[in-house]
C-alpha cells in the first residue's frame, strides 16, 4: 500500500517552518556574539568586524540582520531586557501568595539582577549612547523598566481589590516601589563608589524598603 504524499501545501508550510527557525538561529547567534563584544569592548570600541569575529558568521551575513552598529545593540538592548522582565514579573501571577513576601522576593531578584557587573556595564553604556541614538534608550526603557512598572501596577491593583493596599494613584505608587527596591544599593555601584552588595545585605535592604512602602500604603480599618 503506498503512502500518500504529502500537500504541496504542507511541504510548503514545513519549509517555511524551517527556514524560520534556521534564521531565529543564527540571528541569537548573532547576538551572542554581539553581547560579548559590547561588554568587553563597550559600544565605542566594538565593530561589526568584532561582532562578526566573534559571533562566527561573515560581515555580510551580519548586515543581513544588522543594517548597523546602532541597530545590532538597540536589538541586544530590548531582547535582554524583555527576558530579564519576564523572568522576573512571573512571580506576580499568584495572587494568592503572602503581599509581603512576594514583593520582598521580587526586589531581591530584581536587585540581584540591577546590580551584577554585567547589567552595571550595559546601563552604562545605553547612558552614554543614547543622547546621540535616543532609540537605544527608548528601546532600554519599554522593554524594561516600562515592563517592569506596568506589570507591577497591576499586581498592586489586584491587591486593592482584594481590601490589603489602599492607594489612589496607582502608577504614582508601582513607580516609588521600584525606587524604593534598590534604595542604598544601585546608584554606588553606578557611579563606582562601592562594591557588588551580598545577598544579606540586600536582602536586609530590600526588606527594609517594602516595609517602608507598606507602611504607607497598607489598608486600615477606617480606610
Amino acid at each position: 500500500m503506498t503512502r500518500p504524499k504529502p500537500s504541496s501545501d504542507a511541504a510548503v508550510g514545513a519549509g517555511i517552518d524551517s527556514a524560520a527557525n534556521e534564521d531565529s538561529a543564527k540571528r541569537q547567534q548573532i547576538l551572542e556574539g554581539a553581547r560579548q563584544v559590547f561588554l568587553t569592548d563597550g559600544f565605542d570600541g566594538a565593530s561589526m568586524n568584532d561582532v562578526a569575529r566573534e559571533a562566527g558568521v561573515s560581515k555580510g551575513t551580519l548586515y543581513v540582520y544588522f543594517d548597523s552598529k546602532v541597530a545590532l545593540f538597540e536589538a541586544l538592548v530590548r531582547e535582554e531586557r524583555q527576558q530579564q522582565a519576564e523572568r522576573l514579573c512571573i512571580i506576580y501571577d499568584d495572587d494568592d501568595a503572602e503581599l509581603r513576601a512576594t514583593l520582598i522576593q521580587f526586589g531581591v531578584n530584581l536587585v540581584e539582577m540591577m546590580t551584577r557587573p554585567s547589567n552595571i556595564a550595559q546601563v552604562r553604556t545605553v547612558l552614554a549612547v543614547a543622547p546621540k541614538f535616543p532609540q537605544v534608550g527608548r528601546a532600554f526603557y519599554e522593554s524594561g523598566p516600562q515592563v517592569g512598572l506596568t506589570r507591577l501596577a497591576a499586581y498592586l491593583g489586584r491587591r486593592i481589590a482584594k481590601g490589603e493596599l489602599a492607594i489612589d494613584d496607582l502608577p504614582l505608587a508601582a513607580a516609588q516601589l521600584l525606587e524604593l527596591f534598590h534604595a542604598g544599593l544601585l546608584k554606588p555601584l553606578m557611579f563606582c563608589a562601592g562594591d557588588t552588595p551580598s545577598r544579606v545585605e540586600i536582602e536586609r535592604k530590600v526588606t527594609r524598603n517594602v516595609d517602608v512602602f507598606l507602611a504607607a500604603y497598607t489598608r486600615k480599618p477606617s480606610d
